[in-house]
């Protein structure tokens, strides 16, 4: 017996206890929890499906309603990307048609991420994740016939760690 099975809170008896539990009783138990952990004043405020709307749209979802997502789409219009992967780079094609663009924007990658700044316009920034780790050097940007290319070199890293595995008893 491995010493951290007494930290778990589930024990031999917990199979038999779930099959004699009654839904109601769980949906009781729940509450319980809810009214210890929540405000009084929240309590029948909000149905939980308005309740989760509001927590999606807080974490950067989409809105609700098609005239709240046009209206944010309008406000934040993101430059259509392409994103392709060879074998030893990472491509980025941005369809450019303002050279102006290209000469106000910056663009920066992390390792698995890139960045381009001051597009479509001055302030704005749009993220692109990449599909695979990159190196944080050699990456290079090319401007011609209205495409941005951006070649990033891939990161080939073929570190590994054997795990041992023991035979339980």
């Amino acid at each position: 017996m491995f010493p951290w099975n007494s930290f778990f809170p589930l024990n031999k008896n917990m199979k038999d206890m779930m099959k004699n539990m009654n839904p109601e009783d769980v949906d009781q138990y729940v509450k319980g929890v809810m009214k210890q952990m929540f405000p009084s004043d929240w309590q029948g405020t909000q149905n939980p499906g308005d309740f989760m709307k509001n927590m999606n749209n807080m974490m950067g979802g989409k809105q609700n309603g098609p005239e709240k997502d046009q209206e944010r789409h309008e406000n934040n219009p993101k430059i259509p990307v392409n994103v392709f992967e060879a074998l030893e780079h990472i491509y980025i094609h941005i369809k450019l048609q303002d050279e102006e663009l290209v000469k106000n924007m910056k663009v920066f990658h992390t390792s698995n991420q890139a960045i381009l700044e001051n597009i479509p316009s001055s302030g704005e920034r749009q993220v692109i994740t990449l599909p695979s780790l990159v190196k944080k050097k050699g990456s290079s940007a090319q401007y011609k016939d209205g495409i941005l290319e951006i070649k990033i070199p891939k990161s080939i890293d073929l570190q590994y760690t054997e795990i041992d595995v023991a035979e339980r008893k």
